[in-house]
């Protein structure tokens, strides 16, 4: 009986090994890797807060690409939602805990065929602490102290916590007020109120942060520092369809006429009082298409002068969270700044940060009681601490893509290269992983496309 490894098992992991179960046509033994606490949720779904909400509408959260319903159908089959008009549900942001609980639901039912199809599948309350893979078997250690042999392997691992901040007072990194993972429950808590706080960082990650020091009774000010500022847009248009203007896209194009059709397009659309909401929709059916297509030099330039724009217009939120987030800046509460971190230092009873104001191109400081990291998750394996990737990295096991976004892979077949730009029949990678070669690859919608 062949035996598989599953590494990481949050929406990404879950999913897989759903379709493995769902698609085998004789028994096969699946070993399931993740952390007790966030199986089946992963990080995304295992929220501290059951405040935090979906930044997607519940009729597009499908699971399955050949049944866009089932999430929808799933809510309305709940007790808590009995009643509901269904076409309200179906354009609502649910809370996110509840799509941690679909997903645990899918896992369930999908157990029951795994013992029709006598699949036999244990799970593993572990984290991988090193691999060493060869032609015929892959040896995983965990840090449980033991160890899994097998033939294949997915690797499934999804994001990192986000990289200390670029200061030279690195010894700031082990303070107990500095909270590099903005999704541990810690870093809401228990904030001292004579203080304000800072948050690095202006995206989503940023926003559910703020709620969550709210609503556990923050009442001083909020600062945030970006290189670009808040630039996060609302949902305004979700629901339209502009699909005609992917027949604009061909193999091959440059990045200036890829850049010349998406501006083209929202000139258009914003005539008839439209944002760029469409047009950035429209085009994520086909990203990973027009990324692969690009050239090493175009990817570095979108990385460095466009991908902000990008990450505007593709990562947005419900428009009352970001009417929320308005008012908490209009009142004085949250005061966000384009800026670069210049350098932190600590006393026994505050914290000073330095930073440079782009805005009035001056520098200024603050004074703050802790300091929390929502610049986003580090793709860098090599700044890694205690990964296990980092590890096969520097073996040669696996090698990164040109712009440390994550690891090499076919993106047809998902087979992970060596150092020697080999590919193993053996291990593949998906999800965050594969975000230096799909560019999209860290979503639903990008997972079930």
């Amino acid at each position: 009986m062949k035996k598989i490894a599953l590494v990481g098992c949050g929406f990404t992991g879950t999913m897989t090994a759903v379709h493995l179960i769902r698609n085998a046509c004789q028994p096969f033994e699946l070993i399931l890797i993740n952390p007790r606490q966030s199986f089946n949720r992963g990080l995304a779904y295992s929220p501290y807060s059951r405040k935090q909400i979906l930044n997607v509408v519940a009729s597009r959260m499908s699971a399955y690409d050949d049944n866009p319903d089932h999430f929808l159908n799933w809510i309305c089959g709940l007790d808590d939602f009995k009643g509901v008009d269904r076409n309200i549900l179906a354009n609502s942001y649910l809370p996110r805990y509840l799509y941690g609980d679909y997903l645990r639901d899918i896992w369930i039912r999908t157990l029951e065929i795994s013992k029709a199809k006598k699949i036999v599948i244990s799970v593993q309350d572990a984290q991988v602490a090193a691999m060493e893979v060869s032609e015929d078997e892959i040896v995983l250690s965990l840090d449980n102290q033991k160890t899994e042999t097998v033939q294949y392997c997915i690797l499934a691992t999804g994001n990192q916590v986000p990289r200390n901040p670029d200061i030279s007072n690195d010894h700031f990194y082990n303070s107990p007020k500095y909270f590099r993972n903005p999704w541990d429950v810690t870093a809401v808590r228990n904030a001292d109120p004579g203080y304000p706080l800072l948050i690095l960082g202006n995206g989503l990650t940023m926003v559910d942060t703020v709620s969550g020091l709210i609503e556990n009774g923050f009442s001083n000010k909020i600062y945030t520092i970006s290189p670009h500022g808040f630039t996060i847009l609302p949902h305004k248009h979700h629901g339209i369809d502009y699909s005609s203007m992917r027949e604009e896209f061909q193999d091959k194009q440059c990045l200036a006429e890829i850049l010349r059709i998406v501006n083209k397009h929202v000139r258009l659309i914003r005539k008839f009082g439209f944002s760029a909401e469409p047009v950035i929709d429209a085009i994520r059916p086909v990203t990973q298409q027009i990324w692969q297509n690009l050239t090493i030099h175009e990817k570095r330039i979108f990385m460095s002068r466009l991908r902000h724009f990008w990450d505007a217009g593709r990562h947005r939120v419900p428009m009352h969270i970001h009417a929320g987030i308005r008012h908490l800046t209009e009142t004085g509460k949250l005061n966000q700044y384009a800026g670069k971190l210049l350098n932190i230092s600590e006393t026994e009873n505050h914290i000073m940060v330095r930073f440079f104001d782009v805005q009035q191109q001056v520098e200024k400081e603050v004074v703050v009681s802790r300091v929390i990291n929502c610049t986003g998750p580090a793709t860098d394996l090599l700044k890694a601490e205690g990964h296990f990737l980092k590890g096969s990295l520097l073996k040669g096991t696996i090698i990164q893509d040109d712009l440390k976004l994550g690891i090499m892979a076919n993106p047809d077949t998902f087979e992970v290269y060596n150092a020697y730009n080999q590919p193993y029949k053996n291990l593949v990678a998906i999800g965050a992983l594969l975000k230096g070669v799909l560019w999209e690859s860290v979503a639903v919608r990008e997972f079930v496309y």
